[in-house]
């Protein structure tokens, strides 16, 4: 139900929780602000963030809202955000779990729609400790927005169920290609297709470090551009090995391919300084050497793959520089579709979490 102060505005103000405040999670704090009265007057949505949990900088929850621009400051300078919690509601809460679940019981508006907003770092192995939070979200009867790769390419089938049980969203349009809309492409625009197989560069970091070494830079300087840029993967390994990618490619193929299978079974190979002899070799052919993740249906079965792949020079990926990258679909009905993004930036993988928020807004509203 909407608040009873929004009704007649036709606003509907949402109480977000976010499990995870590092750079995506900060970034998202901010584009809410930036973008208040815009999804406000468009969209009828208003967000008040009542509680933020962290692996670094403690955990803190108020009913009524807690100081954001207070809480980004704390963050940024690595202090905790104890200080920002409402003691009346007990000590400040130990986990993102425990948060969750303290803001189903105390609530200052029950009828004000809950979102868990969960951007933790990547967890390939067990998808934890983001796969907790959403299990907790939605037995709390919250609705879930991630840009967590983890759970959809580990979980992805077991929290679907769980959201349609219990009649709530899961969204995680930013798993992929940041705020690119691939999977609401496939939803909403592609009724009645079949995805066949796809591929594409899906990692920003591999791709700006192979164009770098293009251009004779080394490896470990490019890597640690995407590192201060926030592009990399907290643990920037999880890049350079092909991780990332693979849990990516996990997710496209669980959720567009009606697959079940998790980043460990996608055949994986990875970058390193190495490779500056491949991209020698490849640019002295005239080719291209790119990072691409690929999967095809075979059969029953559907193979997948992520590794560094020489690509001819009218190639599509080929032509991807930097911060480029791109998902080539290959479909029953339509041959190839294409969609390429040309930049990456906390900005998109941010915008990704926004417009998750505004589809569980539409969806408030029930079909047109």
């Amino acid at each position: 139900m909407p608040h009873a102060d929004d009704r007649s505005a036709g606003v509907v103000r949402f109480d977000l929780t976010l499990a995870g405040f590092g750079n995506v999670g900060r970034r998202f704090a901010r584009l809410l602000d930036e973008r208040r009265d815009r999804l406000a007057n468009d969209h009828g949505l208003a967000a008040r963030i009542v509680g933020i949990a962290t692996g670094r900088h403690g955990a803190a929850f108020d009913a009524n809202g807690l100081d954001v621009a207070r809480a980004l400051a704390l963050a940024e300078s690595g202090a905790r955000l104890d200080e920002l919690h409402d003691r009346h509601s007990g000590l400040p809460p130990a986990s993102g779990v425990e948060l969750i679940e303290r803001h189903a019981r105390h609530a200052a508006d029950p009828d004000a729609p809950r979102v868990v907003v969960e951007t933790t770092i990547l967890d390939v192995v067990r998808a934890q400790p983001a796969l907790d939070h959403i299990r907790a979200a939605l037995a709390s009867g919250a609705d879930v927005v991630t840009a967590n790769k983890g759970p959809v390419a580990l979980a992805y089938r077991e929290l679907a169920a769980l959201a349609e049980s219990a009649g709530r969203a899961f969204l995680f349009e930013g798993a992929v290609m940041d705020g690119i809309p691939i999977f609401n492409l496939v939803r909403e625009a592609l009724p009645a297709v079949t995805i066949e197989g796809f591929r594409g560069i899906i990692n920003t970091t591999t791709n700006h470090i192979l164009t770098a070494m293009e251009r004779g830079r080394p490896f470990e300087e490019a890597l640690a551009e995407m590192q201060t840029a926030g592009t990399a993967e907290a643990d920037p390994s999880l890049d350079v090995d092909g991780w990332d990618a693979a849990a990516k490619t996990a997710a496209l193929v669980n959720v567009l391919m009606g697959g079940d299978t998790t980043p460990q079974q996608i055949d994986r190979t990875g970058i390193g300084p190495w490779t500056a002899a491949a991209v020698r070799e490849a640019a002295a052919r005239g080719r291209r050497l790119r990072f691409v993740a690929q999967a095809s249906q075979r059969g029953s079965r559907v193979e997948a793959r992520v590794a560094p792949v020489e690509l001819a020079p009218d190639d599509l990926l080929a032509g991807l520089s930097g911060d480029a990258n791109a998902l080539v679909f290959r479909t029953d009905l339509l041959g190839e579709v294409a969609i390429v993004q040309m930049g990456s930036s906390l900005t998109q993988t941010a915008y990704a979490l926004v417009s998750d928020l505004v589809e569980v807004r539409r969806r408030l509203r029930g079909p047109a």
